[in-house]
């Protein structure tokens, strides 16, 4: 099935009222966990509607800026802000979910609050320029993947206004933003991202989707090996079938230890994560 997680929107205050810190973005966890019976299982963690950002700071010249926020039984998700006299950037990400969630995580061995830290990607912003995301980034570490789109974020914003110019993460760079929410699909370890809708003038898609080979390496060696025809079907007010051209497809992602990732973008419209 296809899952909509909810949008968070945090305004940070000054002590005289003006906007110091603002972010709208769109986020969920895909987390792997021991049960009882030593085996695992994989849980899907959505934000909640009831979202709070208690201890988010403005931060300054000397101290970090902290946009951070709590949702549903006990989980918390933050990240902090440094900045130099031109640019500012994310440094690290912390997450912690709780396993006494047992909606979230039923029969987990390990309860309680559980913390994950990743160290921030994105890339330093000029000062008064908001940071704009629109494809799908994930973060790995410790069986967690986070999962973030349609992200919009400044830091240490200048007498309490947004401000007007964009800089764009690298992704969204070889196309024109998205102009309809995406929506997340999983199917069994799978997440899927519709970033735009298929074009109504496209054909019908063929019964069988044509089988692509995809591949990652690590260094000069292959890591991982995929032989994979993949169709998506969307259940939506008109159902909609997609399939993933293998012509059109690149492979992108990351061979860890104990984790792989195999990230499929064909045209950037759809992106799949493995």
């Amino acid at each position: 099935g296809f899952f909509q997680s909810c949008a968070v929107e945090v305004d940070v205050k000054d002590a005289s009222n003006a906007t110091c810190l603002y972010a709208k973005w769109m986020m969920r966890f895909l987390i792997k966990y021991e049960t009882n019976s030593s085996d695992y299982k994989n849980a899907t963690l959505n934000l909640s509607s009831d979202v709070t950002h208690n201890g988010s700071v403005c931060g300054n010249d000397t101290q970090a800026a902290l946009l951070a926020v709590q949702f549903g039984e006990g989980h918390s998700w933050s990240v902090n802000f440094t900045k130099t006299n031109e640019t500012y950037q994310g440094d690290f990400i912390t997450f912690t979910y709780n396993t006494n969630d047992t909606t979230v995580f039923p029969d987990a061995k390990r309860k309680g609050p559980i913390t994950v830290v990743v160290k921030d990607t994105m890339h330093p912003v000029q000062l008064n320029n908001v940071f704009v995301c629109h494809n799908t980034d994930f973060f790995e570490a410790e069986n967690v993947t986070q999962v973030f789109w349609n992200v919009t974020v400044q830091a240490f914003v200048q007498n309490g206004t947004i401000g007007k110019k964009e800089s764009r993460c690298h992704a969204d760079m070889p196309t024109s933003a998205p102009t309809v929410p995406p929506t997340i699909a999983n199917v069994t370890t799978a997440s899927t991202t519709t970033l735009s809708p298929a074009p109504t003038t496209a054909p019908k898609p063929v019964e069988n989707p044509d089988t692509g080979n995809y591949s990652l390496k690590s260094g000069n060696k292959t890591c991982l090996l995929a032989t994979v025809g993949l169709q998506l079907n969307v259940s939506q007010d008109k159902p909609l079938l997609i399939n993933i051209n293998p012509k059109t497809t690149s492979a992108d992602g990351t061979c860890g230890n104990t984790t792989a990732t195999l990230k499929l973008n064909d045209r950037n419209s759809t992106l799949i994560g493995f």
